[in-house]
């Protein structure tokens, strides 16, 4: 039979669509209905088998941070203080809301002590809804206890599983973004994979349970993977509407749970903002993620009570600035390359100066202060001059906020990961440039036909997004090795995409002059399987020894030190110490504290200064007086602060008060020429020699290998 088929030539194209369904397709009706019923039986088996692999893994992956808590603890069989003392530092803390509500006699009333608390932040009244970000808390509380699960299931491990939960969603989400940009489940597959064996630098959920984090990175997966799907051309208005619906429940969920959301959330309008200014977004879709993003925060802000830190949030000034500057150039998109470019320069300038003039004009405006300490350890971290701030320091000398370490690359270069997403990266940034180039001289506007169509280098909107997305939230990465989690989970996606992607192997190919479309399927596929396989062979074994080890919970001085604050002091005592130990004391013993770890607040950070004095070189007769004028009733010294080794000498706790009060340091090395020496010892190793300048403002009351407890005297 002789077939027809349809001629390259521009000039043919309205004669061809005139021409007979048989014709144009060069097949008979009866041959092209039965393809078309086979694509779509074939489609419909294909997003069956792939949405049931997405939820499977999505549950084994719960499974198995689930039984991996377990066997390092063995949470089942401790008592219920080493559960709670388990939940280290901030986690603690937050944990111990939840508490407080389900201990609650009703919801109104656990309502109420929140936002009036006064246990937190002793001489202080305080909106916890307001300050910190335990709505997660708040509605899982009410949930246990409107549900019929008390006497099958107890509290902290409906806590818990609902967090391990979240794991199956955050999966799912990088499965779908993945499927979406290749076009193809297998490299969902591949993304789950990578994310399960490289665990240990992509999240942290199965010993950190209750950090903020793991609350919030499921929802921001889940806005990636929407954000993806909004991208694509040809969506219908329906599908449009709904899946901007989906944004925007997620970026508000995403809000809601994590107190560095806005961060989070203006390297990604940044990420926009690169791609409409070189015009490889939809402008109307891009203005309606901006949108989004400024009501989810606002809506956000509401709940908390106009939280000061949202208010004052550069993503908000940004947002404002990037809108407003658009209705004032409108014509940025016309024009060759170098009247583009100047237009572009112009713009770029006009945003960052509108963003910074509507940031200080609100901070002017509500004095606001919350986040001054995020900008002093930034300055301080890129070499902005030296500081002796208290507070940068505190952030510089943790090693979660230096830089990535090295041996981060050889671990995720053991599974693949890192080879491939470079590989993939590479030559997906070699097409962006081709196409912001293009893009700046206007070519795109020359329509492509025949041969031309198949040399231009194309970037699809989804793919342009999430290349932007993995390589802003990379430089993060790099520069504070705490947020490596936003960018290795996006690692996993962008390999496996870019190893399924017929956008990275035809340009390969055709360099190589190998390319036919079966040879770029046959071989996408196959690189495919064999990533699967080896990752299979390598890490299954260990995964297996992984599950089969055993460990327990062991921690018998924290445990002796909460027991004895239990039954030997008053449920309205007042404690002070370490921001770390006191979120245990909280959650552990119900006790008000002077200070926490949760750092978002000016008041609070000059607090802590004040109580650290305990660990400098202060007179007994300061330390109690500071000690006094927060209420404190009983101070907790902890040997491993007062005699520390873990950071290098100029890191130390002790150090870092003993610069900020100008005085020189302990052991050899070099000293700042203005530090003068103390009058005083320091007060932490001097109050146990009990000597009657110590004692009598301080009576020590417990003692332990690891803590040291001195009741204050009371003097009027």
């Amino acid at each position: 039979m002789t077939t027809l088929r349809q001629r390259r030539v521009g000039k043919g194209t309205e004669a061809a669509e005139d021409q007979p369904a048989e014709e144009k397709n060069g097949k008979p009706d009866g041959e092209i209905l039965s393809d078309h019923t086979g694509g779509k039986l074939w489609n419909i088996l294909s997003i069956t088998v792939g949405g049931i692999v997405a939820i499977s893994l999505g549950l084994l992956t719960s499974v198995y941070v689930a039984t991996l808590h377990e066997n390092d603890l063995w949470f089942s069989n401790i008592k219920e203080v080493e559960r709670e003392i388990s939940f280290r530092t901030e986690c603690g803390l937050y944990y111990s809301y939840y508490k407080q509500m389900i201990q609650a006699a009703s919801i109104q009333q656990g309502l109420h002590g929140l936002v009036y608390d006064n246990k937190t932040e002793s001489v202080r009244t305080i909106n916890i809804l307001e300050r910190m970000n335990v709505y997660q808390e708040v509605f899982l509380s009410i949930l246990y206890r409107i549900l019929p699960i008390q006497q099958y299931l107890e509290p902290v491990y409906f806590y818990i599983y609902t967090l391990f939960g979240l794991q199956a969603v955050y999966v799912i989400a990088l499965y779908v973004t993945s499927w979406l940009l290749s076009g193809t489940w297998l490299s969902g597959l591949l993304a789950a994979c990578w994310y399960i064996t490289n665990r240990v630098d992509t999240t942290r959920v199965e010993f950190t349970i209750p950090l903020r984090e793991n609350w919030a990175l499921p929802f921001f997966a889940v806005q990636v993977a929407a954000i993806t799907y909004l991208l694509r051309p040809h969506l219908q208005p329906l599908q449009e509407r709904l899946t901007l619906l989906a944004v925007f429940v997620a970026t508000f969920l995403f809000s809601l749970t994590w107190q560095f959301n806005q961060f989070m959330m203006l390297i990604q309008a940044l990420a926009l903002f690169i791609l409409d200014c070189f015009d490889m977004l939809p402008t109307a879709k891009v203005t309606w993620l901006y949108i989004i993003q400024i009501s989810g925060l606002l809506l956000v802000c509401v709940l908390q009570f106009f939280n000061s830190m949202i208010l004052g949030s550069l993503l908000l000034s940004f947002n404002a600035s990037v809108l407003l500057a658009r209705m004032i150039q409108k014509n940025l998109k016309t024009g060759g390359f170098l009247n583009r470019l100047g237009k572009l320069i112009l713009h770029v300038l006009l945003v960052l100066c509108l963003t910074l003039l509507i940031n200080k004009f609100i901070k002017k405006i509500l004095n606001l202060e919350s986040d001054e300490h995020i900008f002093k350890f930034l300055k301080a971290k890129f070499g902005f001059g030296a500081t002796r701030d208290f507070d940068a320091n505190l952030y510089l000398c943790e090693e979660a906020f230096g830089l990535l370490p090295l041996n981060t690359f050889s671990r995720l270069s053991d599974t693949l990961l890192f080879c491939i997403y470079m590989f993939v990266l590479f030559l997906m940034t070699v097409a962006a440039v081709i196409v912001a180039f293009r893009n700046l001289s206007g070519s795109n506007q020359i329509q492509l036909m025949g041969e031309m169509e198949e040399r231009t280098v194309t970037l699809k909107p989804d793919a342009a997004y999430n290349l932007i997305h993995t390589v802003l939230f990379g430089c993060l990465a790099l520069s504070t090795m705490r947020m490596k989690y936003l960018w290795t989970s996006h690692m996993c996606v962008f390999a496996s995409f870019g190893l399924c992607s017929t956008e990275i192997w035809k340009p390969v190919l055709k360099c190589i002059r190998l390319y036919t479309p079966q040879r770029t399927r046959v071989i996408k596929y196959s690189v495919t399987i064999t990533a699967l396989l080896y990752i299979s062979y390598k890490f299954w074994p260990g995964i297996m020894d992984e599950l089969s080890e055993l460990r327990e919970f062991y921690d018998p001085d924290t445990v002796e030190l909460m027991n004895w604050i239990k039954s030997n002091t008053p449920n309205t005592a007042v404690f002070a110490g370490s921001m770390q130990l006191l979120a245990g004391v909280k959650l552990c013993t119900g006790r008000t504290l002077t200070n926490h770890p949760h750092y978002e607040d000016k008041n609070l950070r000059e607090r802590t200064k004040q109580i650290y004095q305990i660990y400098a070189k202060r007179a007994p007769e300061d330390v109690h007086r500071i000690l006094r004028s927060f209420g404190t009733d009983y101070v907790i010294l902890e040997d491993s602060i007062c005699y520390e080794r873990r950071h290098s000498r100029g890191c130390r706790l002790r150090d870092l008060l003993d610069r900020a009060n100008g005085h020189i340091m302990d052991g050899l090395g070099e000293n700042d020429p203005d530090l003068k020496p103390s009058l005083y010892p320091r007060f932490c190793e001097e109050i146990k020699k009990n000597l009657p300048s110590y004692t009598t403002h301080f009576t020590r009351v417990f003692q332990n290998k690891t803590f040291h407890v001195y009741k204050l005297a009371k003097h009027k």
